[in-house]
């Protein structure tokens, strides 16, 4: 129990962290003005933290009841599929952003590759998603457990209170699932494929080198953000 709460609070400062990080990088790229694109926008939840106003602030979930939500509240979020090609022009933003989305889709490549499609000249993509290679990760693989169902230090909760002990609602088969990641990037190779797909001055940043302690990640991230926790990478089109 005293482990499952450290880890439990080292997840939280991480997520938290790597989110910020991420909306600051955002905002970096909108203060001159433009459109941005949040992919996986959910019911406009990031809104509010990004300096845009609703008419420069769009969207794209695939949950019907989020999107409905989300447009009562004004906001130019549409139903689609990030699995699919993007339904917007060429050069059409100048900041694509997908936090904590990557890892759930089917097709992740294909979203980046449209990503940069869609991006004005210059225009800036943020990514914040987990990194398959982390040693948490590896110690799961060694213990002969599959980490699919995170990989974070809550995967047995997660298990336990939205699938296992709910399976008349799993919903792992379903093309988009709500609680599972598909595929997970690690950080060399999600840097080598947005390097394949032409986007420039690439920058990955590393968040939560577990098990260190929080007093400790500042300099471990910087040491070694290849098997940190949580990822931030930003490219330019």
């Amino acid at each position: 129990m005293i482990l499952d709460n450290y880890f439990q609070r080292l997840y939280k400062h991480t997520i938290k962290k790597a989110a910020e990080f991420a909306s600051d990088e955002i905002n970096k790229a909108l203060s001159t003005g433009g459109s941005c694109l949040d992919c996986g926008a959910n019911t406009g939840l990031h809104f509010n933290k990004f300096n845009v106003d609703k008419n420069n602030y769009y969207g794209i979930e695939w949950d019907r009841d989020s999107v409905a939500t989300a447009q009562k509240k004004g906001l130019n979020i549409i139903e689609g599929d990030l699995n699919k090609p993007l339904p917007y022009e060429n050069n059409t933003f100048q900041c694509v952003f997908a936090l904590s989305v990557l890892e759930h889709l089917l097709n992740g490549c294909l979203w980046m590759k449209e990503a940069k499609r869609v991006l004005k000249p210059k225009g800036k993509l943020v990514i914040l998603t987990p990194n398959i290679s982390t040693f948490f990760t590896i110690f799961l693989l060694l213990l002969g457990r599959m980490p699919s169902s995170g990989p974070h230090p809550d995967s047995k909760i997660l298990l336990e209170n939205r699938v296992a002990t709910k399976a008349e609602h799993m919903d792992v088969e379903k093309d988009t699932p709500v609680h599972r990641h598909l595929v997970v990037f690690s950080y060399k190779e999600l840097n080598k494929y947005l390097t394949l797909i032409g986007f420039k001055k690439i920058t990955g940043h590393g968040f939560g080198l577990y098990p260190f302690p929080i007093f400790s990640q500042p300099f471990f991230e910087r040491i070694d953000p290849y098997h940190c926790h949580q990822m931030v990478f930003t490219a330019l089109k």
